[in-house]
């Protein structure tokens, strides 16, 4: 159709670029896409799906070759993440937090760490998860309770950690305790495993969208981890978590992304079929309008979330970018979902059609890997002095 070279707007895009994005949503619409209403509804996980992306080499894009990675940059990430999303945004999550313990690991992790844990997770064989929230430790992360002490060659892990995505199918975990002061020096970071004697889950979040997405809490009872299982140095643990989130919230950009374009398009072709008065209801100012402003404000914020991921290819500062790149995406999702509903009218409040869920899974956005409140935080932080 004649909206697609404004909506997939491809400009700034490698040729390699192109084809990546083109081999993820060829994937996701063959492969995801007959799943979704279902498995959202049954709260449905498939590994075998992340281990099909993880065979196309879409699991570890970021990571070295000779740790099973593809060696690509985040431009070519974000690309898949996008195209991921755009089918299902709880699948597009579990490949982004899969990728957190790979980053952290690279940047962090002894090369015994490396071999032993990146491979699997960037060939999709083994899913990741990152633990650092809890109860009373949301955006204030540094006030975490969760403690490590060390006893011979081992640390005792104790403690409860909420919010921990898809910790029940995860067979690597990064987890946060604290093992020194008070506040954000006394934090280490820990590599646990699946099967580890003591950790349990607790409840799985009922929640209002990514159900496909298990959200859960871990109970952490007397866990023996063993000293080489430190990431780092005893007090690094928050300059971990927080090197990880920098990545993290390009990627989750990249998510909004997905999930604001299928929104669009379905607003769009909608407003192309549906009549009123006579004609299509995308020929009304109201509507058309509407669309307008959809439609650019959904450019503005992608072309922050691949400038955040240009930097950091580059090498380059991209903490402020990549806070910048995270309020723009979602909160242009959360508002572009809501518009898509609003265009569809009353077919748009059904589950016949699927902007309802878009706005649902929307919301989240703003939330994880930071709260938006926080990313200002951190923009408004940058302008002192």
């Amino acid at each position: 159709m004649n909206y697609e070279k404004y909506l997939y707007d491809t400009t700034f895009e490698t040729e390699a670029q192109t084809e990546i994005r083109t081999l993820a949503r060829k994937f996701a619409r063959e492969k995801i896409l007959p799943l979704v209403e279902k498995d959202e509804e049954t709260q449905t996980f498939r590994p075998e799906i992340i281990q099909g992306l993880g065979e196309l080499g879409l699991t570890g894009i970021p990571t070295e070759e000779k740790y099973g990675g593809a060696e690509l940059g985040y431009q070519e990430y974000i690309a898949v993440v996008q195209e991921i999303a755009a089918v299902n945004a709880s699948y597009a999550v579990s490949v982004c937090v899969s990728g957190l313990p790979q980053v952290i690991l690279q940047n962090f992790g002894t090369e015994t760490q490396k071999q032993k844990y990146i491979p699997k997770l960037a060939a999709g064989n083994a899913i990741g998860a990152f633990a650092l929230s809890e109860a009373g430790a949301g955006s204030d992360a540094g006030s975490l309770r969760t403690n490590a002490k060390k006893e011979g060659n081992h640390y005792i892990l104790n403690g409860t950690k909420l919010w921990i995505t898809q910790a029940d199918v995860s067979e690597v975990m990064i987890v946060m305790a604290r093992t020194g002061v008070d506040g954000p020096k006394g934090v280490s970071a820990f590599i646990l495993e699946k099967g580890m004697p003591g950790i349990k889950m607790g409840k799985k979040e009922k929640k209002m969208g990514l159900n496909i997405s298990h959200t859960m809490e871990v109970l952490f009872e007397n866990v023996k981890v063993p000293v080489e299982n430190l990431l780092g140095n005893e007090g690094d643990g928050m300059k971990v978590a927080l090197s990880a989130l920098d990545s993290g919230r390009i990627t989750i950009g990249a998510t909004a992304l997905g999930v604001a374009r299928s929104a669009i398009e379905e607003a769009i072709k909608h407003a192309n079929l549906r009549e009123q008065f006579g004609k299509p209801v995308l020929d009304f100012q109201g509507v058309g309008f509407m669309l307008a402003d959809m439609i650019t404000e959904y450019h503005a914020a992608k072309l922050l979330v691949q400038k955040a991921a240009l930097l950091k290819d580059q090498g380059k500062e991209h903490s402020i970018a990549a806070a910048q790149a995270k309020v723009a995406s979602t909160d242009m999702c959360m508002k572009i979902t809501t518009d898509a509903v609003q265009v569809l009218g009353g077919s748009g409040y059904t589950q016949e059609f699927p902007v309802e869920r878009f706005m649902r899974e929307s919301k989240v956005f703003q939330i994880f890997e930071g709260t938006n409140q926080i990313q200002r935080l951190v923009i408004s932080r940058a302008l002192k002095g």
